[in-house]
């Protein structure tokens, strides 16, 4: 109700702005105030629907600041743009547009008052005991201590370790000492009721799951919430989820974050960036084509085999920066510093990264993105993903031209490992502000390095 009440306000506010406050244009010009008061209940209603469906309500314990700021982001743009449609089909009245752009300020600025003041509403009862859950721990292994580090990091939303129940097998192994010991299983019961305990979380490890009969027993007597930490192991998590399915829980583990509005986002951010460079750098691909015409036999351009998203593989273009017959007696090989199977000006070309440019055209046909994990050959896949953990992670998104591996560095002949490490760091932290910062650095950082053999 205090967004929908905010939404009214912030397309009230807007009127005041554009017509009495800011432009102060003659009364005769002021528009009927009905007819956007009107619309003022329209859009206060569909900003119920709107933030519901695209998940500025979902009910997550644990929210930081950047994740409620994107969904709120995403929502209020959402309903932007279903008011503009709407607005363009309601043809009794004419609205202003400035009065639009207004509203979108306006509404953001109070939006973001009303978190800040909940937040530090919040957090002042949490300082004095107020408002608070207090929590009950089981088990003692790594998945356990993983879950107190969290929590530790998160004490401002009020969630409160009362302590933790050893199981038998793991006493005093991992857990911190300063993590209260509240005693054994057999006394879960008293446990909670005399520490008032609000949610129970099992953190068991895959030797200690048959506790969950007895634990199951036993907190049947009680009125808690009860969670269940899952020991993955030695699994790489990525963009972990829990969902239902026909009321079975499902734990997903790995999966990719281009899915929904940020799939859309990402194409749209692909398609309009690419299409720009491409009007850009045309002269710079069409001087570059003639010259390597002009000083080697065989073609300028050329596809190479790669594989992308989800395995699939697409023909990478580039201007050949090598003689036509390369890898006719090598095979398939990385290219190396004083490399002779380089033309004289496709040492320049790879110098400068020029030789990538007709890249942009695989993104604009949507194989490939502006930002990315580089895209390898499937040969050199075969070998590196037995030997190097968690390699195949970085196909779950697209390939792209730059990546956050490559401002930092690590291209070309460089350490595998790191180069995954910084994939798999863009995958798990992906947002579009994080694509836009990597384009942006590699303006400065991307076309020039040491290691572009």
């Amino acid at each position: 109700m205090i967004d929908i009440s905010l939404a009214f306000a912030a397309w009230e506010l807007a009127y005041q702005l554009r017509f009495l406050w800011i432009d102060l244009p003659h009364a005769s010009m002021i528009p009927a105030h009905a007819e956007y008061l009107k619309v003022a209940v329209f859009v206060a209603i569909l900003t119920g629907f709107v933030f519901s469906f695209s998940g500025v309500y979902r009910l997550y314990k644990v929210v930081h600041p950047p994740q409620e700021f994107y969904h709120l982001l995403r929502g209020t743009f959402i309903l932007l743009l279903l008011t503009l449609v709407a607005a363009f089909f309601y043809r009794e009245f004419s609205f202003s547009r400035v009065h639009t752009l207004y509203f979108l300020v306006c509404f953001l600025v109070l939006l973001f008052i009303s978190r800040l003041i909940t937040r530090g509403s919040l957090h002042w009862l949490h300082a004095r005991g107020a408002h608070v859950e207090h929590v009950l721990l089981i088990g003692n292994g790594a998945s356990a201590n993983k879950f107190i580090e969290r929590l530790q990091r998160l004490k401002s939303l009020g969630i409160v370790l009362k302590g933790v129940i050893e199981t038998k097998n793991n006493r005093n192994l991992i857990i911190p000492e300063n993590i209260p010991r509240l005693g054994g299983i057999e006394q879960l019961n008293q446990i909670i009721k005399a520490q008032q305990i609000d949610q129970v979380f099992i953190a068991l490890s895959p030797d200690e799951q048959h506790l969950l009969t007895e634990l199951k027993e036993l907190l049947a007597e009680q009125w808690v919430d009860v969670r269940i930490i899952p020991d993955l192991g030695t699994f790489r998590t990525l963009h972990t989820e829990v969902e239902s399915f026909d009321d079975i829980p499902i734990v997903t583990i790995v999966q990719s974050p281009m899915t929904g509005w940020n799939q859309i986002l990402k194409r749209i951010l692909d398609i309009s960036g690419s299409f720009f460079a491409i009007v850009l750098f045309s002269p710079v691909m069409l001087m570059i084509a003639i010259l390597i015409k002009l000083t080697s036999s065989g073609p300028a351009l050329y596809g190479q085999e790669r594989m992308g998203l989800d395995g699939r593989t697409f023909k990478a273009l580039k201007f050949r920066s090598m003689h036509a017959d390369a890898e006719s007696q090598t095979g398939a090989v990385w290219a190396s510093e004083n490399d002779e199977r380089r033309t004289k000006f496709g040492i320049f070309l790879r110098n400068y990264s020029l030789d990538e440019l007709p890249q942009l055209f695989n993104v604009f046909k949507g194989e490939m993105s502006l930002v990315g994990p580089r895209p390898e050959r499937p040969v050199f896949i075969e070998q590196f993903k037995s030997q190097i953990p968690h390699y195949m992670l970085r196909h779950k998104v697209k390939a792209g031209i730059t990546g956050w591996a490559q401002i930092n560095g690590w291209r070309g002949n460089t350490s595998l490992d790191k180069r995954i490490e910084c994939d798999l760091y863009y995958i798990e932290r992906w947002s579009l502000w994080f694509d836009l910062k990597i384009l942006f650095l590699t303006l400065f950082r991307g076309f020039i390095d040491q290691h572009a053999y």
